[in-house]
């Protein structure tokens, strides 16, 4: 295992990269452990250049990596020798992590944050507790620019009227800054936050994660996948990303699968970095990255694995046979629900009462949304090779880098 040498640093230094002692670890992060309920990790990357050799079909597309879905095995994909129609993908179940993966993530050994300030603590001052009615919900920005419905989420926000006592109000927001804007300024007072920006949350806005969610079928998080066209037969690897010829687009600065993982994975694997190997082409979000590979205006990218499956689910004019996956990650956890630092203790519990111990399995609410149950974690065990990636990236928690 490569040792975690703390900083990105120089150039020379970022092949020395990252995750010693993490639950998903270097193999894990190579994305060759597989979804599979058994836990174990994989072999690593085995090179992990996507150089030819396979034993992949070429089925007279041009592309001789490219392997038919019923060969895609989830527990060992194989990335260094095949390609997959993102149809594989779905197919078998891989956008998403098991509950094993998970567990790994609660139950690491992690002595200190890897990165940036633990969530604050509650004050020992009572005076400075929030007791606030109504209490405002702050709901993540959606991809496109859209947020979840509030119908859709309204099952939740009733349910915490009940346990709090309070009010609750749902706001909407069009970017991760205005959610951390939201927290830090006292105008949120709960709510959920994406991945990448939960350390953003935590360090700006005086959040507390405390739960992820778990779906109805027992899976979790999502996965970096680099994906490019079905047709585009030349690239097989994100080595290829590298080459003049080829556009690439990120997401947003902040985002994890989006930016913040490919600029460290993709360099510690694929001695690729993002920036110097190829130009960044931030698109303002994953359906923009998706969107911009279908039609041509993007050769390839990274892009959220369960962000790319609602959009094909919620279109009739993109689907997953027009991505082929070259690459993809194990599970990172998925946007926490949080609540700030300093809401009463009282009211602290009454918001763990609807989300953790809730049931929401069977339910509408469960069926919309894809969360049936929330479970509770510890922010530095869970989110520790987030942080560890972005310290790699050299990220500094300002507004300015969202």
């Amino acid at each position: 295992m490569v040792e975690d040498t703390g900083n990105r640093g120089e150039t020379s230094s970022r092949r020395r990269f990252i995750l010693a002692g993490g639950a998903i670890g270097i193999a894990g992060l190579a994305g060759c452990s597989g979804g599979s309920d058994d836990g174990e990790a994989g072999a690593g990357l085995d090179g992990g250049d996507g150089s030819d050799g396979s034993d992949g079909t070429d089925d007279g597309s041009g592309d001789p990596m490219l392997t038919d879905a019923s060969e895609f095995d989830p527990a060992e994909p194989g990335w260094e020798g095949n390609n997959y129609l993102m149809t594989a993908v779905s197919e078998n179940d891989y956008f998403q992590g098991s509950q094993t993966d998970l567990e790994n993530m609660r139950n690491q050994d992690v002595e200190e944050i890897a990165h940036g300030s633990p969530p604050r603590e509650l004050p020992d001052d009572e005076s400075e507790w929030v007791d606030p009615d109504p209490l405002i919900f702050v709901d993540k920005p959606g991809e496109s620019g859209q947020t979840q419905y509030q119908d859709t989420i309204q099952p939740l926000l009733d349910r915490l009227e009940e346990t709090t006592g309070r009010t609750v109000e749902w706001q909407p927001v069009d970017s991760n800054a205005a959610t951390v804007e939201s927290f830090r300024a006292g105008r949120g007072h709960l709510g959920d936050i994406s991945t990448g920006t939960s350390a953003f949350g935590v360090n700006l806005g005086g959040v507390v994660p405390f739960a992820v969610p778990i779906s109805p079928s027992g899976q979790f998080g999502y996965r970096l996948l680099a994906v490019t066209r079905d047709d585009e037969h030349d690239i097989q690897s994100v080595n290829d990303f590298a080459r003049d010829d080829i556009t690439v687009a990120h997401s947003e600065p902040a985002s994890n699968s989006g930016n913040q993982a490919p600029s460290a994975l993709f360099d510690q694997f694929f001695d690729v970095t993002a920036g110097e190997d190829y130009e960044v082409n931030f698109s303002g979000g994953h359906d923009q990255t998706a969107r911009g590979i279908a039609v041509g205006d993007y050769d390839a990218g990274p892009i959220c694995s369960t962000c790319v499956d609602d959009l094909v689910g919620s279109t009739e004019d993109i689907d997953y046979d027009d991505f082929k996956v070259v690459w993809a990650s194990n599970p990172f956890p998925p946007g926490p629900m949080v609540h700030r630092y300093d809401l009463h203790p009282d009211i602290v519990d009454g918001i763990k009462e609807a989300t953790i111990g809730t049931d929401w399995t069977d339910t509408e609410y469960a069926e919309n949304t894809g969360e049936a149950e929330y479970v509770e974690i510890n922010y530095k065990k869970v989110f520790n090779d987030i942080l560890i990636i972005q310290r790699y990236n050299g990220v500094e928690y300002e507004s300015g880098n969202l």
